[in-house]
């Protein structure tokens, strides 16, 4: 039987010392891949809300002015299944739609009554909406006037189709990055063995 020599513990030292470092490497880049997909993520959908806000503020600001707020819906209407477009849908104090651009199947879709409760109590509310399945929508409901009931809702929404499609990409260059890092990391690991 061999003997374990003094060069050969030093050796196997330096392999764990190289592994366990490579091992801080791995967790570190997955870390930092994670957190750049998930802020960059964030910020993509975050930013599909920008043209609803103004839209949907600017309409309710309007409509209390207005004896009739339903006629800044635009009058072409959406195919929500479909279309780019921005729209927008009016509610009453109900949550009834008055007056709409949009159209799902032919018809205008609901929105869950909660979302009026929260735009009710906050003076709007920001969502994702899947009235169907393959159809999402960055919504912004804001309540018009400022009496605790309001004097109804106006709802600005367009499709999150193509923001969807960057965060897929998003996902994959990031997944390539990282992996791309951890075969450096890996063979970075496999040179200092070598040369240990």
């Amino acid at each position: 039987m061999r003997k374990t020599s003094a060069h050969d513990v030093e050796r196997r030292a330096r392999i764990k010392g190289a592994l366990v470092l490579w091992a801080w490497f791995v967790i570190v880049t997955t870390v930092i891949a994670i957190f750049i997909y998930a802020v960059t993520q964030q910020d993509l959908r975050m930013s599909a809300n920008d043209p609803q806000i103004q839209i949907a503020e600017d309409d309710a600001a309007e409509a209390v002015l207005s004896d009739n707020p339903q006629i800044s819906a635009p009058s072409a209407m959406v195919d929500m299944t479909k279309s780019l477009d921005p729209f927008v849908i009016f509610f009453d104090t109900d949550g009834i739609p008055t007056a709409s651009s949009a159209q799902l199947g032919g018809m205008t879709p609901v929105i869950p009554q909660g979302v009026f409760e929260y735009a009710r109590a906050n003076g709007e509310d920001r969502f994702t909406w899947q009235p169907q399945a393959g159809v999402r929508i960055a919504a912004v409901v804001v309540k018009i006037g400022n009496s605790p009931t309001g004097q109804g809702f106006v709802l600005a929404g367009r499709s999150l189709r193509e923001v969807e499609n960057r965060e897929a990409q998003l996902g994959l260059i990031t997944f390539a990055a990282y992996g791309c890092l951890l075969i450096l990391e890996t063979m970075l690991l496999a040179i200092t063995i070598m040369v240990i």
